[in-house]
């Protein structure tokens, strides 16, 4: 005899991936509660908030924050004339173009060469 399923809800598109967190009961209450007070599933809510919260900090990381002071120092080193570099920006200089290939690198044509002929 035939059973009665209910029909399967079909994926949301871009929605492809799970998170899984353990909470205790007590923390899971607030959340309803809370989403409840938003109108939204418990899930929406979970993923509105955690989104904010993520983009919030990403922000947060992705600014620097002068004072006026330390914005004065600031443009005086950028408007400054280089100094001199040292010895040990000197050496560093030589072992990068010795041994890094790259678009900014104006002997990476010689290093290919010579790890080519290894």
């Amino acid at each position: 005899m035939p059973t009665a399923t209910a029909p399967r809800k079909a994926k949301q598109a871009g929605k492809d991936t799970r998170v899984f967190a353990r909470i205790s009961s007590g923390d899971k209450r607030l959340i309803e509660k809370a989403a409840a007070l938003n109108g939204q599933s418990v899930g929406a809510f979970v993923i509105a908030q955690a989104r904010t919260a993520a983009s919030e900090l990403l922000k947060e990381h992705s600014v620097i924050r002068l004072n006026a002071e330390e914005s004065r120092r600031l443009v005086k080193a950028l408007l400054a004339p280089p100094r001199p570099p040292t010895a040990a920006m000197k050496r560093a200089w030589k072992r990068y173009r010795e041994t890094v290939i790259s678009d900014v690198n104006p002997d990476s044509e010689k290093v290919r060469r010579r790890l080519s002929s290894k």
